[in-house]
């Protein structure tokens, strides 16, 4: 007689749904290297141009050619990597405007959030666009508007900036939420661009001027 332990047969978790991502760039080793780097996420599925996807993706990853290709959908949004002026007028469905070498973890940060709707209305300077986002000063003309709407933090990013406040690391931002680095650098990316900030103690600064947090 087989025991009812060994017929109950093992479900398999539910997959996390992955948001395609379909990346349109005219340098194509900058192209295939974006799509190694977001292929590492578990919640992201990298397509380069050309491979069929287009209309299916959930959001585009694009430079001035790759619009003017057409290859990306009217309806999709797009996370633009740009080497103009952040002035520069952009199609509606363009959601977020990047520097052109803008690290992987950064755009990574704003397809989530384009594909979600937020629009991020100007591009960070280049100072966060390398690893750890490290705290260059930033000229006073490239300071956001605080006056700006900006989208609300989840209540994680919150937590997050609440230590950044502290003037917390990301080892010690993991450690004290118990999450991986990964995740505490992408956190800290995700409030960079929702505050418009240039780094983290520009995202400090504009945090305290709007009541996000005391310090």
């Amino acid at each position: 007689m087989v025991s009812s332990a060994a017929q109950t047969i093992a479900r398999p978790e539910p997959a996390t749904h992955r948001l395609t991502v379909l990346i349109a760039l005219a340098d194509a080793g900058r192209a295939e290297q974006l799509a190694d780097a977001l292929a590492a996420s578990d919640d992201l599925a990298p397509a380069l141009a050309g491979s069929g996807v287009g209309q299916m993706a959930d959001v585009a990853i694009a430079d001035e050619a790759g619009l003017e290709s057409r290859v990306v959908s009217s309806a999709t949004p797009i996370v633009l990597l740009s080497r103009r002026a952040a002035s520069q007028r952009v199609a509606d469905n363009v959601l977020a405007v990047l520097p052109a070498f803008a690290d992987g973890l950064l755009i990574a940060a704003a397809a989530r959030l384009a594909a979600s709707g937020y629009r991020v209305g100007k591009a960070p300077p280049l100072e966060i666009a390398h690893g750890d986002f490290h705290d260059d000063e930033l000229a006073r003309e490239e300071t956001p508007d605080d006056n700006q709407a900006r989208p609300a933090l989840s209540p994680r990013e919150a937590e997050v900036l609440a230590l950044l406040a502290e003037g917390a690391p990301n080892k010690v931002i993991a450690r004290r939420l118990n999450i991986s680095v990964h995740t505490a650098k992408f956190h800290v990316a995700a409030i960079l661009i929702k505050l418009g900030a240039a780094n983290r103690t520009d995202a400090i600064a504009i945090a305290m001027r709007q009541g996000l947090v005391l310090v």
